[in-house]
């Protein structure tokens, strides 16, 4: 389990195709910390550190992880936001995100609000996911509190620390997000299908 709140930056060294799966390379300030084995977010996907060297560290991803996340799309130069698992004794400054992506989102517009972004993501409300005004969502592995709220689509605003410290900085109109939408909505609305 993660909180959505990212620890580091990772910067995409080399991708390697095996069969259907890729395996990333990544090198970042927390690498040199993690064991093989460990469950490393990776904009907001659960993945299992496979090597470690120095500040370098190794992930696969498998075919139905990339076709249902952004890491298909990751080229060396990329950067993606990085959280360990939540220790158990540790602050819960973010929400409840399990790693487990729902669905790919696409920017659809970026306002500067001198001193804050607004960032703007449409969503395919066919697979079901709903936001709810001021709930949270995890876009990328970031903890937010979405606004704007509709049918298919929703709006963040984006502080200058979090803007500095996550890829939002990288984020462009027309990119993919990995989209967690709040676990406590998603059972909430399978209970009320039922």
């Amino acid at each position: 389990m993660f909180t959505g709140i990212i620890e580091a930056l990772g910067i995409i060294k080399e991708v390697t195709p095996d069969r259907s799966n890729k395996t990333f390379c990544i090198e970042s300030k927390i690498s040199s910390e993690l064991k093989v084995d460990q469950s490393v977010s990776h904009n907001g996907v659960c993945l299992t550190v496979i090597q470690v060297n120095g500040d370098l560290h190794w992930v696969t991803a498998i075919n139905e992880t990339l076709k249902k996340s952004n890491l298909d799309t990751l080229l060396p130069g990329d950067i993606v936001n990085l959280e360990r698992c939540m220790i158990a004794n540790g602050r819960f400054d973010g929400h409840v995100v399990q790693g487990h992506v729902d669905q790919i989102g696409m920017c659809i517009s970026i306002k500067d609000e001198v001193g804050s972004w607004l960032f703007e993501f449409e969503y395919d409300p066919a697979l079901g996911n709903v936001t709810v005004e001021k709930g949270s969502i995890a876009i990328n592995g970031v903890s937010l509190t979405c606004f704007n709220s509709k049918t298919n689509g929703f709006a963040v605003a984006i502080i200058p620390y979090t803007y500095e410290n996550t890829n939002f900085q990288s984020i462009k109109i027309g990119d993919s997000a990995n989209l967690e939408f709040d676990i406590i909505g998603k059972y909430v609305k399978r209970l009320l299908n039922k």
